[in-house]
């Protein structure tokens, strides 16, 4: 099968975790195992986010004295991919034994997406709510309640095209793992004279959605850290979803900022005609591509 599979980026830095290099790579290694088994199997094409990878950077940024200015979200959108890219490529070629190519993607955004002016995505780490308003009123942040925690929230405006879709597609054929549109790719928008960055994080899952459809795939994976989509999730009353389909799904209501893009994107895909999404844990990859574990979605 071909199978477009999305990484979450909590899955690469745990909620509370210290932002260190070695501890996201021992998540790093942990995922490549998990995905190993299915990419000796099957055609893969990667995607992962980002949230507290870039939201670290732009922390970095803010408080670097050298600088007159913070760098701009799609170049920290960038800096990401390269490094959880770097991260995704070596370890996944050293557990299957396949060749990885990581490939810097961009993706188009329409400059009057209405979610410019609603900022809703999650980036950075998080903080009780006395501090994140402090920050907010500090900083110029947009901050939001994440669960019982706080974090930023910056736009999250809808993948339109990966630019390079096309080079993808050729790397697919000549027989390479590719991991591309990491943290949805960083966000380009039409301009006179042609493309330039927007201060933006698309979401991943639905870029991956986006190019999972454009390649054909058969199956979408989105893995995360829950074992499946749950009704009544955080509640007494909460029960998974193992086996349902979009139109099911879509009367369902979830978190805009944890698993509803995540449904968004399991039905768009299976809409517009493939054969499966499938939600779970990422330690469970395998049997989310054989349709044992997790909420499996079909048209």
């Amino acid at each position: 099968m071909r199978i477009v599979a999305a990484l979450g980026g909590n899955a690469l830095l745990e909620r509370g975790e210290p932002a260190e290099s070695d501890i996201q790579e021992e998540h790093v290694l942990a995922a490549a195992e998990a995905l190993a088994p299915v990419a000796r199997e099957h055609e893969l094409v990667l995607t992962h986010g980002n949230g507290p990878q870039v939201g670290l950077l732009a922390v970095e940024s803010e408080r670097d004295p050298a600088l007159r200015r913070p760098y701009p979200f799609d170049v920290l959108g960038a800096q990401t991919q390269g490094m959880i890219g770097y991260w995704l490529a070596q370890a996944l070629q050293n557990a299957c034994g396949r060749p990885v190519a990581g490939l810097v993607s961009r993706t188009l955004v329409r400059a009057d997406d209405p979610a410019f002016a609603d900022p809703a995505k999650f980036v950075g780490p998080v903080y009780d709510r006395a501090t994140a308003e402090r920050l907010a009123a500090e900083r110029g942040w947009d901050v939001r309640p994440d669960g019982a925690a706080w974090r930023r929230v910056v736009p999250s405006p809808e993948p339109v095209e990966l630019i390079e879709l096309p080079f993808v597609k050729t790397l697919m054929e000549a027989g390479a793992i590719v991991v591309c549109a990491g943290g949805g790719g960083i966000p380009v928008a039409a301009a006179e004279g042609g493309l330039r960055g927007v201060e933006a994080v698309v979401d991943k899952d639905l870029t991956a959605a986006l190019v999972a459809r454009e390649i054909g795939a058969d199956a979408l994976v989105l893995l995360t850290d829950v074992d499946s989509v749950q009704d009544d999730y955080g509640t007494p009353r909460a029960r998974p979803i193992r086996d349902v389909s979009s139109r099911e799904l879509r009367s369902r209501r979830f978190a805009a900022g944890s698993m509803g893009p995540k449904v968004e994107a399991a039905c768009r895909f299976v809409e517009h005609g493939g054969k499966f999404a499938a939600i779970g844990r990422l330690t469970a990859a395998g049997e989310l591509v054989a349709g044992t574990a997790g909420t499996i979605v079909h048209a």
